[in-house]
């Protein structure tokens, strides 16, 4: 079996409960500025990714995020299939949101990433993802082993591992979508979200893996919109230009 450095998903809950605990484990990461623009009185958006591929192991001396470009080799021999690790969509996924006019006009109201370990953490709409791969990667390591990240000389954290399930932090008005080549229900994005009250706050589940299906216990509705299979950070592409339009946000 592969070693791993990351407690399950249970082990996890227990230590976020303990918020001094957290605090503790913070540190602080240089080079990730940080800028603050809400408009909490409007309706926004929350992203959750889910089945995302950042799964720690120790490789030689050292303990890394398993990725298929690099790991390959390791993955084979611990009979693992390297196509299923992926944790470039997540890191793509991420920079899509983050990086948007929804994002930077306040719209964004949290983030959300959910491991194939089962492990939950919450991502500020504000931190400015690493450009690069290995840097991220780095930051996820750490992470997943500190259970925080908090901003360069401050105590805000950029990154907390949180207790599952998500429900319990998303917005009571909103509308929960998931989102599937295989759903039966072809929509065109933005009429679909211009079709919801204006008051209503959106969520939507966002499959960060290679292959497979989003969890269905927090969707309420499972749409396609492309006619064609389309990555993680597209997908977020087409969403955030169809708020962008409902919501006047240029």
């Amino acid at each position: 079996m592969v070693q791993e450095d990351v407690p399950d998903a249970a082990t996890i809950d227990e230590a976020a409960e303990d918020d001094k605990v957290a605090e503790d484990l913070a540190d602080d990461i240089p080079g990730i500025p940080v800028t603050i623009t809400e408009q909490k009185s409007q309706p926004g958006a929350v992203f959750v990714l889910e089945r995302a591929s950042l799964e720690v192991a120790k490789v030689g001396k050292t303990y890394q995020i398993l990725n298929s470009e690099d790991h390959a080799n390791f993955l084979m021999k611990h009979k693992k299939n390297p196509a299923d690790y992926r944790p470039d969509i997540v890191h793509q996924a991420l920079l899509m949101i983050l990086d948007s006019p929804l994002n930077k006009a306040g719209r964004i109201r949290s983030v959300y990433v959910k491991t194939e370990k089962g492990v939950l953490f919450e991502v500020k709409p504000h931190v400015r993802i690493p450009r690069t791969y290995k840097r991220f990667a780095g930051i996820m390591l750490q992470l997943l082993q500190k259970l925080s990240i908090s901003a360069a000389g401050k105590r805000d954290k950029l990154f907390r591992v949180v207790k599952n399930p998500v429900t319990q932090y998303l917005p009571l008005n909103s509308r929960k979508i998931g989102f599937s080549f295989s759903s039966e229900k072809l929509v065109d994005i933005q009429k679909y979200v211009d079709a919801v009250k204006d008051d209503s706050n959106f969520v939507f589940v966002v499959g960060a893996m290679a292959h497979g299906k989003v969890d269905d216990e927090i969707v309420e509705d499972y749409i396609s919109i492309s006619g064609y299979p389309l990555s993680a950070a597209w997908c977020i592409a087409r969403i955030c230009q169809g708020l962008q339009h409902k919501w006047s946000v240029l």
